[in-house]
């Protein structure tokens, strides 16, 4: 007896039809790029997501009919995103930074920091400046007083840090708000419908190309 309840198999033609579709977003992303008339054109990014919309249906189709998957991925906008609920024409717009760090070398991080501390001292001797002694809280604190957060992440390592996973978020706001309006809670309205795009960093991606490569490798040695 046949379970009625099974999900039926896409026919071979509706596994074709996703292929050309796939070949037709692929057309329109690229005539969208070579068309863009800025890094932030909405029509490369709309062309983005049909393309990423196309490749999942054929990837989904051709696994269900012939059980196999495609060499390639694009990440679609639900990946990470809700769809875009914002303004079409923002009259402001907030960047919300997030980066983590490690602190790997606990002593290159206080030297660097009570070096700064000295320095602040010579240079105000009618102040005290802060003895960083032992307090890896302190040596931050120091460290980010002095410098700005990009120089920090472009000198980390002097620092003694070691990067983590970093993401940029560009959202689109009606207004921009008034003054000290959000400070006391600066984190708490990021609206995910709200962001026009995102740049994440990790090193995830990287093991990701790792892993490829490595399987590549394999397959070489035992041809």
């Amino acid at each position: 007896m046949s379970d009625a309840s099974a999900p039926e198999q896409p026919a071979a033609a509706e596994v074709r039809a996703a292929a050309e579709a796939v070949k037709a977003a692929l057309d329109r992303h690229l005539e969208a790029v070579e068309r863009r008339t800025g890094e932030d054109d909405p029509a490369v990014y709309d062309a983005f997501n049909a393309l990423a919309a196309a490749a999942e249906a054929y990837d989904e189709r051709l696994y269900d009919r012939y059980d196999e998957v495609t060499p390639f991925e694009i990440p679609g906008a639900d990946d990470s995103l809700p769809s875009y609920a914002g303004p079409e024409e923002p009259n402001a717009l907030s960047v919300l930074i997030r980066r983590d760090y490690a602190v790997a070398h606990p002593q290159r991080l206080l030297a660097q920091a009570q070096r700064i501390a000295d320095v602040d001292r010579d240079d105000t001797p009618d102040r005290t400046a802060a003895m960083v002694g032992t307090s890896v809280h302190a040596a931050l604190g120091v460290l980010f007083g002095e410098y700005e957060a990009d120089e920090i992440a472009s000198r980390h390592k002097e620092f003694g840090l070691e990067e983590g996973d970093s993401t940029l978020w560009v959202s689109a706001l009606d207004e921009l708000p008034e003054p000290g309006e959000w400070l006391s809670t600066p984190f708490d309205q990021a609206d995910p419908e709200r962001v026009v795009c995102r740049f994440d960093v990790s090193a995830v991606f990287d093991e990701d190309d790792l892993d490829e490569d490595l399987d590549g490798d394999l397959d070489s040695a035992d041809t």
